[in-house]
């Protein structure tokens, strides 16, 4: 497990008054994700370094007490993420856990949390149901979900005529949300789903699924899974020819990592929704080159987000004067979103950062005139409409 301490206490330190309120002399903050399996380049090691980009940024220290980053891999397992979680909770004065890529994970992770009265803000898990009925007072879900991910990238598959969807599904909670929110979205439009088949997380032949999506005769092959996942899929589907076919494969959780890894001869002409693009604004192409200096690699949806969460719990911090749980929990509901991610964002009752995303095209080799400019933003969604109106979400915590 690797650690990283940003700035140490200066000498007598602890006693002063600006100390009094937090509880133990100092904030720590955990980045628990995938880092060695399929969700690597997704969150992974980038995302640790988008948290300790986030500290820097604020300064080192917050209410003059230093502020410190640890990391783990949870190897996409609950069980394991939930044992990193309590030893941090319980022996390393850890106070707040963020990332948590994969559902499962997250949804596990944030339960205990809730148990422990710990803040949890999760930018790489997907699901829905963090924000709904198994959604938390001390639970956070910033970056994007499955159901962004299905009104946009479903949505302007709908509207191109894609009106006829057969799903290829990670088995497991994300997958299922994905699946779920992206099927309603279909129909709703007046579209119809018309079988899905899972598979195993990490799969590396995809063939037998790829000819039942085939063979179902839908126009569209949703996908619900991600990062190698998707990548793996996508490449296997190119060889069995089902685009030139005439189906569509719907990337429905593919982001600029994946964009890179794959290569954009294979990605190129694919739809997906993203709530960051690094060449969006010149701010964000600002933050984008300096993650690139330290990393090697352009900021994702998730990267940027965590990077957002964390800036946004130390403003909170800040605000409360305490490190409190539920004085923090207050001021993340309380505080508006402005930041190099999100702008004029809000956190709703159910702990949904609600802000805007964007449709994007990948671009053909030939139109890409600069380093990791893969997108064409094709439209933005508002977040209200992104996003499942909180007093519907099926969260226990909204009246």
């Amino acid at each position: 497990m690797r650690h990283f301490l940003l700035t140490t206490a200066a000498v007598g330190l602890a006693a002063t008054p600006a100390l009094a309120d937090l509880s133990d002399g100092k904030v720590k903050i955990g980045i628990l994700n995938d880092q060695s399996g399929v969700y690597a380049d997704f969150g992974g090691k980038y995302s640790y370094e988008a948290a300790k980009m986030a500290v820097e940024d604020f300064g080192g220290k917050v209410l003059d007490a230093p502020i410190e980053v640890v990391t783990a891999d949870h190897q996409n397992k609950a069980d394991i993420a939930s044992n990193i979680a309590r030893q941090w909770y319980d022996t390393e004065q850890v106070d707040s856990i963020m990332e948590l890529t994969s559902s499962s994970v997250g949804l596990a992770v944030q339960a205990l949390s809730k148990e422990k009265k710990k803040i949890t803000i999760n930018t790489g898990a997907a699901t829905t149901e963090l924000t709904g009925a198994q959604c938390s007072p001390y639970g956070f879900h910033w970056a994007y979900d499955t159901h962004a991910l299905a009104v946009g990238t479903g949505g302007a598959l709908v509207k191109e005529g894609g009106d006829s969807w057969f799903f290829l599904t990670a088995d497991y909670a994300f997958g299922y949300s994905l699946e779920e929110n992206t099927g309603n979205f279909v129909k709703s439009q007046g579209g119809t789903v018309v079988g899905a088949v899972r598979h195993p997380l990490a799969s590396t032949d995809f063939s037998s699924f790829l000819l039942q999506a085939q063979s179902s005769g839908a126009k569209v092959i949703g996908l619900a899974n991600a990062g190698m996942d998707t990548q793996n899929t996508i490449k296997q589907a190119a060889e069995f020819g089902i685009t030139q076919g005439g189906q569509k494969l719907a990337a429905l959780l593919f982001t600029l990592a994946e964009v890179h890894g794959l290569g954009l001869e294979a990605a190129q002409g694919l739809n997906l929704t993203e709530s960051f693009y690094w060449n969006r604004t010149p701010a964000t192409a600002e933050f984008g080159k300096r993650f690139k200096e330290r990393t090697g690699a352009m900021p994702n949806m998730v990267h940027a987000g965590t990077y957002s969460a964390v800036t946004q719990y130390l403003k909170a911090i800040q605000a409360a004067g305490s490190d409190d749980p539920d004085a923090v929990s207050a001021k993340l509901h309380e505080l508006p979103v402005n930041d190099v991610f999100a702008e004029n964002g809000k956190v709703a009752a159910n702990g949904r950062m609600i802000s805007d995303v964007y449709l994007m095209e990948v671009k053909k080799p030939a139109d890409v005139t600069e380093d990791w400019d893969y997108y064409k933003v094709l439209a933005t969604i508002p977040g209200d409409q992104a996003y499942i109106d909180p007093a519907q979400s099926g969260c226990p915590l909204v009246k």
